[in-house]
């Protein structure tokens, strides 16, 4: 039987595979492997949480493929040497892998695309990560989309979703190759445990996402419009770094909540996929955004030169206001933070204390799960008011009004503040109007100044043109 290259990246699933689909319907045997390339990304090198997972997922997909009579082999970069290499040892006919989207890979795929080729190698990429390539969604005059409402109305039009694929059952052991290495080897778990607490909240690996697409579905589906904002509650999906590392496909997730939501709360939880469709589609064609402003109106814009105090106590959950200090800590603590209350520490980060989105954007980087370049570029811009269909500067977010709306009881902040849990619930939300229990630190900025400060800023850029 002839064999080709599977290479896993971040598709690191059996079920609903569709490389591993096409590899295997061409009659043809994997034989799975990852090269672990790092420096490839450009300025974007993986994360160190996101490292984390990323160690628990191949060992997952590894114990998923062994279960099968195969396995995965791990190797170094630089990949098209590798894949190379691989192919001249085993007599491989092709490669198969799933299209990924960041800038510098999207360049560095391309390029072994077009070498492989060159060496008269079958080389395939396929669509495995998104609903939507992010070329396939266009307006009418053939231009990419700068605003998500129209972009989801004319993608819905092309709304087909892929059947779903089981995992095979078994599959053909692969040959040993030269170069591989162990897992553990590549480096990616931290040298001190700082991650420990994570693993009490996550279960990377194919698995674990159909287990929490299994909790969210049973669970937490039930009023999820409403009780997605609320950060006290399991009231989101929780599915994000799954998704991220595709361990499960998005389409397996909207044939289950076409079975298991309310017509209103599936349209939300829709959206939510495909704001993460937007993103794609705004870094494919404007792939500067990650270190520039989509704006450029912003690149006059009079950002203030944080020091390193605040910005340790902003990363650190030490502003002296609790709802940001709430999700800083659950961000240390867990890997993860709220939608809602990314939006709010986003919100002073860029507009009270007036720091370029940038130092927030890749603090999330480094300490997110679910750090991905897109999400995390359109969600840093979108808060900052410099990038596509954002929410203007001028809107700047009240975090003690948010906290109140929606952390009434302060809830959220005693868990994740515990020096507040002693307060009455309305003092939670700010503590300097009374008396501030001892240890918790005052405010950084005054929230009124920090606001006149960030609008003043505003009304010294010019006009756009």
């Amino acid at each position: 039987m002839e064999c080709a290259l599977l290479w896993f990246r971040n598709d690191l699933r059996l079920a609903d595979n569709p490389a591993l689909e096409g590899l295997l319907r061409a009659g043809l045997a994997p034989i799975p492997v990852y090269i672990h390339a790092p420096d490839e990304h450009g300025g974007w090198a993986p994360g160190a949480a996101s490292d984390a997972w990323r160690l628990r997922s191949l060992r997952a997909l590894d114990a998923d493929l062994r279960a099968r009579g195969s396995r995965l082999q791990v190797l170094h970069g630089p990949t098209h040497d590798v894949l190379a290499q691989l192919v001249a040892a085993t007599g491989a006919k092709a490669v198969y892998w799933n299209r990924r989207y960041e800038p510098a890979i999207e360049a560095r795929d391309a390029a072994v695309k077009q070498a492989l080729r060159a060496d008269g190698i079958d080389a395939r990429s396929h669509s495995g990560a998104l609903l939507f390539e992010p070329w396939q969604v266009q307006s009418l005059a053939g231009d990419p989309y700068k605003v998500f409402t129209p972009f989801w109305r004319t993608a819905l039009k092309q709304w087909r979703l892929p059947a779903l694929q089981a995992v095979p059952e078994r599959l053909p052991a692969p040959p040993a190759l030269p170069g591989v290495v162990a897992i553990d080897a590549l480096g990616l778990a931290p040298r001190l445990p700082w991650d420990r607490g994570f693993w009490d909240e996550w279960v990377p690996g194919e698995a674990g996402a159909h287990a929490a697409l299994d909790r969210f579905a049973t669970d937490a589906l039930d009023g999820y419009g409403g009780n997605r904002d609320i950060p006290s509650l399991r009231g989101t999906s929780r599915l994000s770094p799954h998704l991220h590392f595709g361990e499960i496909a998005p389409w397996r997730i909207a044939h289950r909540l076409q079975d298991a939501l309310p017509a209103s709360d599936r349209e939300h939880y829709l959206r939510e996929l495909g704001w993460r469709e937007f993103g794609h589609h705004l870094l494919h064609h404007f792939p500067h955004t990650p270190d520039a402003n989509f704006n450029p109106r912003f690149d006059d814009f009079g950002w203030a030169t944080p020091t390193d105090a605040q910005l340790d106590a902003w990363r650190h959950g030490r502003t002296g206001i609790p709802i940001v200090d709430a999700g800083m800590r659950e961000l240390w603590a867990t890997g993860w933070m709220h939608n809602r209350v990314r939006m709010i520490v986003g919100s002073f980060l860029t507009k009270h204390l007036r720091v370029h989105w940038a130092h927030g954007a890749r603090w999330f980087w480094d300490t997110l799960v679910d750090a991905d370049l897109a999400n995390n570029t359109l969600g840093w811009q979108w808060v900052a008011g410099t990038g596509a269909d954002a929410a203007p500067y001028h809107r700047v977010f009240n975090p003690v009004l948010q906290a109140q709306k929606f952390d009434p009881q302060g809830a959220y902040i005693a868990r994740w503040v515990p020096e507040l849990a002693g307060l009455p619930a309305a003092q939670r939300h700010a503590p300097w109007t009374g008396v501030t229990p001892r240890g918790y630190p005052r405010p950084v900025v005054d929230l009124a100044a920090g606001r006149a400060g960030a609008l003043a800023a505003l009304a010294g850029i010019r006009a756009p043109r």
